[in-house]
């Protein structure tokens, strides 16, 4: 029985999307490389469907930390997993689609530019982790 979120719980679950996408894009940095990366994430984003698609399409943007990627990350991976928490809560149909959408982004964005490099991949797993279910 799906549940309707809060701003908040919108906003957790874009800023865990979008910060994903961040983080796997700054692990090989490019300034043209991040133009295309942008595509390319936007493109697995709109594949989103419910809820998810509301999350991350209404809304303001995310406020991430600018001063390093360990500030980044530690927003974002909890981000992740109280997305994955409120999904599984509130509307447990959506919460494959979350997942889906979210390494499919990070996916694209390390593809698009020479491939998956060490850094990137590393991210990801990351990423994955923050996703998981709980043991």
């Amino acid at each position: 029985m799906e549940q309707r979120l809060t701003d908040d719980e919108r906003l957790t679950l874009k800023t865990g999307a979008f910060g994903a996408v961040f983080l796997v894009s700054n692990a090989d940095v490019g300034m043209f490389a991040m133009i295309r990366e942008s595509i390319a994430a936007s493109g697995a984003l709109d594949g989103a469907s419910g809820v998810v698609k509301e999350a991350l399409t209404t809304g303001p943007l995310p406020r991430l930390p600018r001063d390093s990627a360990l500030e980044v990350e530690s927003v974002v991976l909890p981000a992740l997993g109280r997305a994955v928490d409120i999904l599984r809560e509130k509307s447990p149909q959506d919460l494959a689609v979350y997942r889906d959408v979210v390494l499919a982004a990070a996916d694209r964005v390390a593809r698009v530019h020479r491939g998956v490099s060490p850094a990137e991949a590393a991210v990801i797993e990351r990423i994955r982790g923050a996703l998981a279910e709980p043991a």
